[in-house]
């Protein structure tokens, strides 16, 4: 069973890549969507995390995922505190949802992880798929956000790879802004490249290449 690592930097249209994927019927892991249960109502993460980080949880009961986030970006040691929490829980998801894929026989699974470049997890997979388009639209489409800032977005891409390093390292790039149907087509010859091929991979478990890149976070901004 072959792995495929998702990323993209924030705004160039990673979260639509992977609903494409789902559409045609490949089995994805949504990190984010681990993160989101794990701090609901009820969440394995919720009582860890309020010891740590008072008065971030909702009226719900479950974590205030904007105050908590405030509460730890741009503070290091807090961000440190969270991750010992969280990343063990999503590792322990990961592990059971490959495990079923297995049992399933799937031949391809989809690992959509947050920053994996900046977290070394690309060393983990059998190749890289990168979601990218130009500066310009991924500009427009991340400033059009509600609560976004033009200070937000620069620290955020402050933590992330860039994108025109990325490209050096994967032959595998969607360009996920010159059409739906440039979009598909390019991800259906890619799926049958990744699925077809013996050799070892690019990015994955056996590849030399390696990424270089200063202070990057780990926030999970890369959708």
């Amino acid at each position: 069973m072959k792995q495929l690592g998702l990323t993209g930097s924030i705004g160039m249209g990673k979260s639509t890549t992977a609903a494409m994927l789902r559409r045609m019927k490949l089995p994805v892991f949504d990190a984010d969507a681990v993160v989101h249960r794990l701090l609901a109502p009820g969440g394995r993460a919720v009582g860890s995390v309020l010891a740590c980080f008072p008065g971030v949880s909702n009226d719900r009961g479950g974590i205030d995922r904007k105050a908590l986030g405030a509460r730890v970006f741009g503070d290091t040691p807090k961000l440190r505190q969270l991750e010992a929490i969280l990343h063990p829980l999503v590792h322990r998801a990961r592990r059971d949802f490959l495990r079923g894929c297995a049992r399933r026989g799937a031949k391809l699974v989809v690992l959509d992880v947050p920053l994996l470049v900046e977290l070394g997890n690309h060393r983990h997979v059998d190749a890289v798929l990168l979601a990218s388009t130009s500066a310009m639209l991924q500009r427009q489409r991340v400033l059009a956000r509600a609560g976004m800032t033009e200070t937000i977005f620069r620290q955020i891409l402050a933590r992330q790879v860039p994108d025109k390093e990325k490209r050096r390292l994967t032959p595998y790039i969607v360009e996920t802004g010159l059409g739906k149907a440039y979009a598909w087509k390019r991800l259906r010859e890619h799926l049958r490249s990744i699925e077809n091929d013996r050799r070892p991979a690019l990015w994955g478990k056996n590849a030399r290449n390696r990424v270089r890149y200063g202070n990057h976070g780990s926030r999970s901004h890369d959708g």
